[in-house]
């Protein structure tokens, strides 16, 4: 009996090592025999189980290649496998035939893919929009008032800004120099911005309702008054336009 026992036993063994041996499984699943290939395991099983059963007899031949076969079988089919190279064994893989390079988690379904956040465009910072601006510094003789040809020019300059801009109006400032009374000089610098003013509405077209004057008389020197040339500077009228354009 015993002997019986090892006849059979020792192919048997001899089988599965020789399976166990085609069937080293990797961390990867890159064994060469795993469950997606068992027919290949059940005829090396029992070519193994056959050559090894006739080494006793012819009959042993048979009942080897027999047992061979299913113990080829059943250690195949016991082994994992990764049949879509995913890394995940095919025992644990819940979506087989996963593209390759595809990443996966650890059940073998791909990652999920999440739309990338837009970038936030940063508002392109605005430029101060800077102020157009126009003076005008009408000069006049010695106790006149009177505008000089000469200083017609400069204010058509100032007419036309105001008719490019016509939400614009203006101020017209009128000063003399030291000499005479302050009373006097007072008179003096209203007449003068009068008579620029005039010339801005009666010649040029301006709205009167745009153009006021005042007069500063001698309080607002820009020049030394004990002078000829500094008197000569101080005898004015000023205005000033400003626009956003």
């Amino acid at each position: 009996m015993r002997t019986s026992l090892f006849r059979v036993g020792v192919p048997l063994l001899l089988v599965s090592s020789v399976l166990s041996g085609c069937v080293t499984t990797s961390s990867t699943g890159d064994a060469p025999l795993n469950q997606g290939n068992w027919p290949l395991c059940s005829a090396i099983g029992g070519l193994a189980g056959g050559g090894l059963g006739a080494i006793e007899s012819s009959t042993w031949a048979a009942g080897g290649a027999v047992a061979g076969a299913v113990i080829g079988t059943l250690i195949c089919y016991a082994q994992d496998g990764d049949e879509d190279g995913d890394g995940v064994f095919d025992r644990r893989d819940r979506c087989p035939g996963t593209p390759a390079n595809t990443p996966v988690q650890h059940n073998g379904c791909p990652l999920k893919e999440y739309p990338s956040t837009p970038a936030v465009m940063e508002p392109e910072p605005v430029e101060p929009v800077e102020a157009v601006r126009v003076e005008l510094d009408v000069k006049f003789d010695f106790d006149k008032s009177v505008v000089k040809e000469g200083s017609q020019a400069d204010i058509k300059s100032l007419a036309d800004f105001m008719k490019q801009y016509p939400q614009t109006t203006t101020t017209v400032e009128g000063h003399t120099d030291s000499i005479g009374t302050d009373a006097y000089n007072q008179g003096l610098s209203e007449r003068r911005a009068n008579a620029v003013r005039d010339v801005l509405v009666n010649q040029h077209g301006i709205d009167g309702s745009r153009v006021s004057s005042v007069g500063y008389g001698e309080s607002r020197p820009v020049a030394d008054n004990t002078t000829d040339s500094g008197r000569a500077v101080n005898r004015r009228v000023e205005a000033e336009v400003e626009a956003q354009p």
